[in-house]
């Protein structure tokens, strides 16, 4: 075996050699053919003749030379580009007989001075190879009168964007987009692109962000964000642009927007308000992200925390639209930012005030499937919810001296959120007997108060890649919730028509939660050698929370002031985390290794006041990781990784409280609950081909969760359940996630064209009347995606394919709900003349049978518009639109989890037209814009 290895690693020595042998040298020198001037800094790329990869790039020197050697034999194409003259492109080989490729004096044109058809040849020019970046020089494209920033990168190869903005760029979703490098109004790419003018921008790049951590220690982590940064020019930073929308339409819907923005020197100033009952809460694609608030947590450290978001209906509603109900929404902010004393100093802030109101009805359909019978369950929900809300974040950076960066973020939130709903839900066995009845109303208040501060020290030390830095944080949390629960749940014997049994809860239910955390954490890099690098932490941190969650029923002179201790609890949690981990990383040439793990030691003390009783625990959580990257090339890459992590229960889960929110489902806490351990295996590897605008990418994930928290039900013969979350001993979770795509543009017709596949199954265990329930879901798509652009002509998308899902559970033989399904996504829009534009788009949603759910389910909703131009400038427009023509919108849901199957249809916005105008106003670089 040792002799085989042997010949094997001469074999590939000498195969290396043998091609070093015959390695080649292209040269030459830059000049203007006008001028005969150099043309220093030129960019210079090598590419392969049969699919346009990019071999070698470089720049030309002082003296306009250029030299790029160690090229293996093969065709290739040479392209040579410098701002406003048109490309060079030339085609050779490099074989045994030509070694070298002496170009001698490149002349370059001047693209004012040439014919428009070279022009138009030359329009490779628009994108440039920087290293890692892809750069855009909008002199390149058209840009018509009024158009934004949208309008522009939609001519840019290897991008599209939807019909909501949603723009993907090399087969990837790009999740920022900034202006001049920095943040503009925080993180919604829509602001900018839907906002800021074309003819503002110098230039557009896109790369891939490397996370803060690795861009400061230089060490990479292997976590990338695709980002678009769009650079203004200098004559555009002072100056103010804006926009102002206001629309009515039928069944009394309506709508109103305006944004203002004004830039002078180094500062950014931008405010935005929107009102309005369309569904759009929001100014981007993210819009139902706006209203939500992140849970309190304590990072990955492994430790406990109290929510907030617990399982009763009280607390479950943190403010986003996600199409069920009718919204009707009033929001706005304001954004700053600045640089000063020569670029040390910065400062980011956000202040944003929203109101949105949601109200509807739901109509729910479902099968709970016990060991030998099924129970069938309906239910007609009524709503009302409400929340105001109250944000302020702040960053301010400086950078002491050229070592020493200090780094503040603030944020706040104050919320204030009231619901009440009404619900009737009925019970029946197979064979239709009725076994309960439910009649249940909610109301609720609640208020939220958030506030965050983090501070982040950097220092960079002699020796290159020796850093340190500490973060400090500290952050605290207060709910507070009063409302009232009014219940009355009837119990049948089959064949009897009256009830034998009456359940009756009215109740005052009142919450206080806390929690505040501080925690630090010390991060030191080392250089090993040139290749390896060792990263070292330690974190400390101190939690303290409380659950003050009080059950009051009624007296005999109408108040609720009787404590009901069944169903209340006063909860105390004390945490001290220390956390320590090394990691290292080694980077050589097309190779990024990491390996390590971080420990985390937690003491844990739980008090529970009502019952003066203290549990004290203590556990290590182990973190290891594992990550591995290969680049082949620019823009094709293999990444795999391996992550475990504990996961504790939550304490909504421990916190010994009966929760009698639904009668018919009694929740108990588990206060002896152990945590479990999570297996993550990622795999992934991308492709990108620049100028034929080709992708390829697979992604997938493993995952298997030892000693698992599963829920363990008991369900009596008339429909009345008691629920507790307890461990799994001898099982593992299992679930996988497979995604594929294929695209590229196909020359023939201009057409870009892909195709798509995913596939993820997942493995559940559940406890029903004490036996083991197993459910495996699966879900399998195939999709096709179609689009073309034509300036001033017409835009279009297309993505559509069939789906089926698997949905069985192993603790009845009735329980399996298979089905096929298709889903259809399109959008078009055509100008023509007279300044007209039409647009339209439709969704198209198929659900079959299953064995369960005896019906299919299908809607079309289509839309469409007509929009004209007015002025000069075209910064005028009115439209005409009318939103799901066909009058098909239902809103529906079906899901099969636990041995439990669901249908929901529910309220939503349905038919309706609009009038609409919209004005674009701007005066920038002390006068009006001109337009192209």
């Amino acid at each position: 075996m040792k002799q085989t290895i042997l010949l094997l690693c001469c074999f590939l020595f000498l195969s290396n050699a043998l091609l070093a042998q015959k390695s080649g040298t292209v040269k030459g020198y830059v000049a203007d053919t006008i001028n005969k001037s150099t043309l220093t800094k030129a960019s210079v790329s090598l590419l392969r003749a049969k699919d346009s990869v990019l071999v070698k790039f470089t720049r030309a020197k002082e003296n306009g030379s250029f030299e790029l050697n160690n090229i293996e034999a093969g065709k290739f194409i040479l392209l040579v580009s410098y701002p406003k003259y048109a490309d060079f492109v030339d085609q050779f080989a490099i074989d045994s007989t030509q070694l070298i490729k002496d170009y001698g004096k490149i002349n370059l044109a001047d693209k004012g001075r040439i014919l428009s058809e070279i022009i138009i040849k030359g329009n490779r020019a628009a994108m440039k190879i920087k290293g890692d970046t892809l750069e855009f020089d909008p002199k390149a494209f058209k840009i018509e009168p009024n158009a934004k920033v949208e309008d522009l990168i939609k001519q840019f190869p290897g991008i599209q964007i939807d019909k909501d903005g949603k723009i993907t760029a090399q087969g990837e979703t790009v999740t920022k987009v900034l202006v001049d490098g920095e943040e503009f109004f925080g993180d919604d790419p829509t602001l900018v692109t839907k906002n800021l003018r074309a003819d503002m921008v110098d230039k557009v790049q896109l790369y891939d962000k490397k996370s803060d951590q690795a861009a400061f220690t230089g060490i990479d982590d292997g976590q990338k964000t695709k980002t678009l940064n769009v650079k203004l020019k200098e004559d555009k930073k002072n100056g103010h642009f804006g926009k102002v929308e206001l629309g009515g339409g039928t069944d009394n819907f309506y709508k109103g927007q305006a944004m203002f923005n004004k830039f002078w020197d180094k500062k950014k100033l931008a405010a935005y308000g929107i009102l309005g009952n369309t569904g759009q809460v929001g100014l981007g694609w993210g819009d139902k992200d706006k209203y939500g608030q992140s849970s309190y947590q304590v990072s990955d450290d492994g430790g406990i925390n109290f929510s907030n978001n617990g399982n009763d209906e009280f607390d479950s509603w943190d403010g986003q639209f996600n199409g069920e109900g009718i919204p009707v929404t009033q929001t706005g902010g304001i954004h700053f930012d600045n640089k000063w004393n020569n670029d040390k100093e910065s400062i980011n802030a956000n202040y944003k005030i929203g109101d949105i109101k949601l109200s509807g009805d739901r109509n729910d359909i479902n099968q709970q499937n016990l060991s030998s019978s099924s129970i069938y369950n309906t239910s007609d929900k009524s709503f009302e919810k409400n929340m105001t809300k109250n944000k302020l974040d702040l960053a301010y950076e400086i950078k002491i001296d050229t070592t020493l960066t200090l780094k503040l973020n603030i944020d706040g939130l104050f919320k204030k959120s009231n619901s009440s709903d009404a619900e009737m839900r009925k019970g029946t066995d197979e064979q239709g007997n009725q076994l309960n009845n439910l009649k249940q109303t909610n109301t609720n208040d609640v208020d939220d108060q958030t506030f965050n501060i983090n501070t982040l020290l950097t220092k960079r030390l002699k020796k290159t890649g020796r850093t340190l830095s500490l973060n400090l944080s500290q952050s605290s949390t207060n709910s507070k919730s009063d409302g009232y629960l009014n219940s009355r749940a009837e119990f049948f014997t089959p064949s009897v028509i009256s009830p034998d049994s009456t359940k009756v809860v009215d109740q005052n239910k009142v919450n206080n939660i806390t929690n505040t955390a501080f925690k630090s954490n010390l991060i030191y890099t080392e250089p090993l050698s040139k290749s390896l690098s060792l990263i070292l932490n330690y974190g400390f941190n101190i939690s303290n929370g409380k659950s003050d969650r009080k059950s009051f029923n009624q007296s005999a002179d109408g108040n609720y002031n009787v404590l009901d201790s069944v169903f209340s609890n006063n909860y105390e949690l004390d945490q001290t985390i220390n956390q320590l981990g090394a990691i290292f990383n080694y980077k050589k040439n097309k190779t990024v290794f990491s390996f390590g793990s971080k420990f985390s030691g937690v003491n844990f003390k739980q008090y529970n006041v009502y019952t003066d009783e203290n549990f004290t625990r203590k556990f290590v959580n182990y973190m290891p990781q594992i990550n591995y990257q290969y680049n082949f090339k620019q823009r094709e890459a293999l990444r795999l990784s391996y992550n475990g992590n504990t996961d504790q229960p939550t304490l909504e889960q421990i916190q010994p409280i009966r929760n009698n929110q639904n009668q018919l489902n009694t929740i108990l806490g588990n206060p002896d609950l152990d945590p479990s351990f999570r297996n993550n295996f990622r795999g992934s590897y991308y492709s990108y081909k620049v100028l034929s605008n080709q992708y390829f990418s697979v992604n997938a994930t493993y995952n298997f969760t030892i000693n698992p928290i599963v829920s363990n039900v008991v369900t009596n013969d008339r429909g009345e359940s008691i629920s507790q979350f307890v461990n799994l001993k001898d099982k593992a979770t299992t679930g996988y996630f497979l995604n594929t795509n294929f695209g590229k543009t196909i020359k023939a017709i201009d057409m870009n064209a892909g195709i798509g596949f995913s596939a993820n199954k997942n493995v559940n265990y559940n406890y029903i009347n004490t036996k083991l329930n197993q459910t495996k879901n699966s879900n399998y798509s195939f999709n096709l995606n179609l689009s073309k652009y034509k300036e001033k002509k017409y835009n279009f998308n297309a993505s559509f394919g069939p789906t089926y899902n698997v949905a069985n559970a192993s603790i009845n033989e009735n329980s399996d709900s298979d089905g096929w399904g298709f889903n259809g996504n399109f959008w078009s829009s055509v100008e023509l003349p007279f300044k007209l534009e039409i647009s339209t788009d439709g969704n198209y949603q198929y659900n079959g049978k299953t064995q369960v759910i005896q019906e299919s389910f299908e809607r079309f909703i289509w839309n469409a518009s007509v929009t004209k131009k007015f002025l000069k400038g075209d910064n005028l427009r009115v439209s005409i639109t009318g939103r799901d023509l066909l009058n098909q919108n239902v809103g529906f849901n079906r899901s099969a989890f636990n041995g439990n199957i669901n249908q929901s249809t529910y309220t939503t916005i349905q038919r309706y037209f609009m009038f609409s105008v919209s004005w674009d106003f701007s005066k920038m670089g002390g006068g009006e814009i001109k337009q192209n």
